[in-house]
């Protein structure tokens, strides 16, 4: 997950808008960075939205790795919160009542579309870059111990080792 952004710290639905990193969350990539030097991570992908694709340049420096050859994929970007984006985050409202908002269910079948592309890339050590509810998402498919709905949230610029 990227690391902290302006609109967390607001405490409001960010989604698909730009929001980005505040020095607490370039600070938490840099500890990533170095938390991951060891990983031997042969390729870095991440969503293009601005705070991810920061967050993954932060790490990939750390690391040693080539900013321009991080790869970039939409299919890797946050949940669309619809109407919500840019209101109070409220974590007891039913986000899939709110208008225009991605459901889970398409969510979670982009994550699959997303798996599916990490599987096929040529490279053994994955670093993916991406934003909370995706996250989930992904990782409910890669760990089914964790379901969507998991209480387990990712936390900010957090490395997790799912495969």
């Amino acid at each position: 997950r990227h690391g902290l952004s302006e609109m967390n710290v607001a405490s409001v639905w960010s989604g698909t808008t730009e929001t980005p990193l505040t020095n607490e969350g370039r600070r938490q990539a840099m500890r990533s960075g170095k938390a991951a030097k060891d990983l031997s991570i042969d390729l870095v992908v991440s969503s293009p939205l601005g705070r991810a694709h920061e967050t993954a340049k932060i790490i990939a420096k750390e690391i040693g790795y080539p900013a321009n050859n991080i790869q970039l994929n939409s299919l890797l970007i946050e949940r669309h919160f619809g109407k919500a984006e840019g209101q109070t985050w409220n974590p007891d409202i039913n986000i899939d009542d709110i208008a225009d908002v991605e459901t889970v269910d398409i969510l979670i079948n982009r994550a699959q579309m997303a798996l599916n592309w990490l599987h096929s890339l040529p490279a053994e050590h994955i670093l993916v870059v991406s934003h909370g509810a995706f996250g989930r998402a992904l990782r409910s498919l890669v760990k089914p111990t964790y379901p969507f709905s998991h209480e387990n949230r990712l936390q900010n610029a957090e490395i997790n080792h799912w495969i």
